[in-house]
C-alpha cells in the first residue's frame, strides 16, 4: 500500500527516482577545438536546455556556460539540442568564445 502511495505522489511531483538520476550529464563530445558538455536541468517533468563549452588555452581551461528557454519532454532530445545549440554558439561566436580569456563565464 505504501509503495503505491508514494507512486501517486512521485506522479504529482515531477516523477520518480528513475527520472530523477536522468539528469546527470551526458558524454563529452569535441567539436573543433572544444568539448561540449550536455547538462540539460530537470524541471519537473521536463528538461531545460543547458551545457558548457570547454577549451583548453595556453594549459588553462576556460569554460562557457549556457541555459536556454528550450524544454523537452525527454532527456535524450534535451541533450540532443544542447550538443546543437552548442555547435551553433561555437560556430558563430569563433574565437571571440574565449578571446576575453576569463576562466568561466556565460555564453
Amino acid at each position: 500500500m505504501a509503495s503505491f502511495l508514494s507512486n501517486i505522489l512521485s506522479m504529482f511531483s515531477g516523477g520518480s527516482k528513475d527520472a530523477a538520476s536522468a539528469t546527470s550529464s551526458a558524454e563529452p563530445q569535441a567539436y573543433g577545438d572544444c568539448t561540449i558538455h550536455a547538462t540539460p536541468i530537470r524541471e519537473g517533468n521536463q528538461f531545460r536546455l543547458a551545457g558548457r563549452i570547454e577549451k583548453e588555452v595556453n594549459g588553462e581551461v576556460l569554460v562557457r556556460n549556457f541555459v536556454r528557454a528550450d524544454v523537452f519532454t525527454s532527456m535524450d532530445d534535451a541533450v540532443e539540442f544542447t550538443v546543437r545549440k552548442a555547435q551553433q554558439i561555437i560556430d558563430q561566436n569563433g574565437v571571440s568564445l574565449f578571446a576575453d580569456g576569463e576562466k568561466s563565464r556565460s555564453a
